[in-house]
């Protein structure tokens, strides 16, 4: 809480944890898909604000993204949460998630309080079922790329421009064509899919969306 008694981000995420998330349905048999987790990690990152003003989202509230290398066989070159598929090693999708953000951007686990595991979503394309574990990032480390053959580029993204409606709309996807995902413009980056409907549903499940024209189609 802050002094006036309004909850933090970090308290409002750890709250969405508490009562769960609401996912939009997916089609997809569900007992062929692999476990995989992703880390959608937030916290003030970093000392660029957002050019959007939200009344709700602080102007320093950032989430960490990643481009995809165009080398991959599965989402070349879309942005995406860090993460990866939960090896028999790991201690569940949230070591996974770590894991994976580790090795993908060099963060450092030490500094992220993880707020909790989230219900799977299944990503029928790729045949996985992801585990989205959200993380505040209370004490931030240096990030970058560490494998080009895995990602092209780390970068934070300002909450508060994600919620601004001049950069939002869908994609049509091309199988099926009738499939459309919530997708945002983020200054060179067109972010669609997965991603942003994880992205699309947080924002709403906290109360932290602005309308937006959802017959508004982007191309990619």
């Amino acid at each position: 809480m802050t002094s006036t008694g309004v909850p933090t981000p970090r308290d409002q995420l750890a709250a969405l944890v508490e009562r769960g998330v609401g996912w939009p349905p997916i089609p997809g048999d569900r007992s062929t898909l692999r476990p995989a987790a992703v880390l959608v990690l937030l916290g003030a990152l970093d000392a660029t604000p957002a050019r959007h003003t939200s009344p709700v989202v602080p102007a320093d509230l950032d989430v960490l993204l990643v481009a995809r290398s165009d080398e991959l066989t599965h989402h070349p070159g879309q942005i995406a949460f860090p993460g990866g598929r939960v090896d028999p090693e790991d201690d569940g999708p949230v070591a996974a998630a770590l894991r994976e953000a580790r090795e993908e951007t060099g963060l450092d686990p030490e500094g992220v309080e993880v707020l909790g595991a989230l219900a799977p979503l299944p990503l029928p394309v790729s045949r996985h079922l992801v585990t989205p574990v959200l993380g505040w990032w209370h004490r931030p480390s240096t990030v970058g790329v560490v494998d080009r053959r895995e990602s092209t580029e780390v970068f934070r993204a300002p909450v508060a421009d994600l919620v601004d409606p001049r950069r939002r709309g869908v994609v049509q996807a091309r199988r099926p064509p009738t499939f459309r995902t919530p997708a945002f413009e983020l200054d060179g980056h067109l972010v669609w899919g997965f991603t942003a409907i994880v992205l699309d549903t947080l924002l709403a499940e906290l109360g932290w969306a602005e309308p937006w024209d959802r017959e508004r189609v982007i191309p990619r």
